[in-house]
């Protein structure tokens, strides 16, 4: 009996010791765990999420939806919203939910050297809102045998009656729009802005619909001779393999409008920690990390789209195939604010 009471208090203290492990498990975990709120939905991406965990073992938990569902749910979950980082592609999107408090902000040597101010939200001395990590240009590809590059050169010639039955468009709601025409507005006025989007609709080929690679592929099949697509479709079809899209690409070629005044209208995708984020620092380690050259060139390679800090490398044939060009400079919180008021002219107009 009295060998049996040693080994038996041996075997509590081996109990307690495992019950003490797991009590800090969870606080470990959390630690290691980010929760992502993602608009991206590339395939190509998940390269970035493997290398993020690979360098820091933190876990990525991923929950997709577009831009807009992605910042009802924020609204609808509150303070127990699980998220801990943002992921949107859309600039005037970043600035929504910036406005609406659904950001926390986030000051950070590396992001404010890396990132440039223009590609960053509200900055009140507590730090940004949100950071752009990639930029895409909103471009007009046209069928070269049937459209003179003269009558593209600019957005608002889409306008122009020279051009009528021969357009193409995705909705004229979708967010990709909408930053275009928010921009216009700012360069137009809202009055010569809704002249210009009832001149869109008059030179409609069809009605909108599809998305921008369907527009580019519409333009190349001769159901339209002009349309509207981001740079980072055009560049993943000048980049396929397949004969088919090598064969869209022999029929079309592509302009970058406003060269002569204020330049081609650019979209940022971005990212932000969400404002009851629990995993903060895992959370802005991964947009330093996204802000890292490695993360950088990808965003290049792997999805077609201009890197936002300087000096990044592309190691992309289609991007460099664009060379430089002159982009817009009106600021995301002006496009921002000219969404409802677009939206209006939209539904005035008949823009579906």
């Amino acid at each position: 009996m009295s060998l049996a009471r040693p080994r038996l208090t041996a075997f509590k203290r081996l109990i307690a010791a495992a019950a003490a492990v797991l009590a800090a498990a969870p606080a470990f975990a959390q630690d290691k765990v980010l929760n992502l709120y993602s608009a991206r939905h590339y395939q190509t991406d998940e390269a970035l999420y493997a290398n993020f965990t690979k360098a820091t073992g933190i876990k990525v938990n991923r929950v997709d939806a577009d831009d807009a569902g992605i910042l009802a749910r924020l609204q609808s979950e509150g303070a127990s919203s699980p998220a801990d980082l943002i992921l949107l592609v859309d600039a005037a999107r970043l600035w929504r939910a910036e406005v609406d408090g659904l950001f926390q902000p986030v000051k950070s040597k590396l992001l404010s050297e890396q990132i440039p101010a223009t590609l960053r939200g509200k900055d009140d001395g507590s730090g940004s809102q949100w950071f752009g990590f990639s930029t895409r240009a909103r471009l007009v590809v046209y069928d070269k045998t049937k459209v003179a590059k003269a009558d593209v050169d600019r957005y608002e010639k889409l306008a122009d009656p020279v051009n009528k039955g021969l357009l193409c468009t995705r909705s004229g709601s979708h967010p990709y729009n909408l930053s275009l025409f928010g921009a216009m507005t700012e360069h137009l006025g809202a009055e010569k802005a809704e002249a210009w989007l009832k001149g869109l609709v008059a030179n409609m080929a069809r009605p909108p619909k599809g998305g921008d690679t369907d527009q580019i592929k519409a333009v190349a099949s001769g159901e339209c001779a002009i349309a509207l697509t981001n740079s980072y479709y055009l560049a993943r079809l000048m980049r396929s393999e397949l004969p088919a899209d090598r064969a869209v690409i022999e029929k079309i070629d592509v302009m970058f409008p406003n060269q002569a005044d204020h330049g081609t209208h650019i979209n940022v995708a971005g990212g932000a920690v969400a404002r009851h984020a629990k995993n903060r620092d895992a959370a802005v380690k991964f947009l330093e990390y996204l802000a890292s050259p490695e993360a950088q060139t990808y965003f290049a390679s792997g999805n077609n789209e201009w890197p936002a800090v300087r000096g990044a490398t592309l190691k992309n044939p289609a991007l460099e195939s664009f060379g430089s060009f002159k982009t817009e400079s009106v600021p995301v919180s002006v496009i921002g604010m000219n969404q409802v008021k677009v939206q209006q002219m939209l539904d005035r107009v008949g823009y579906r």
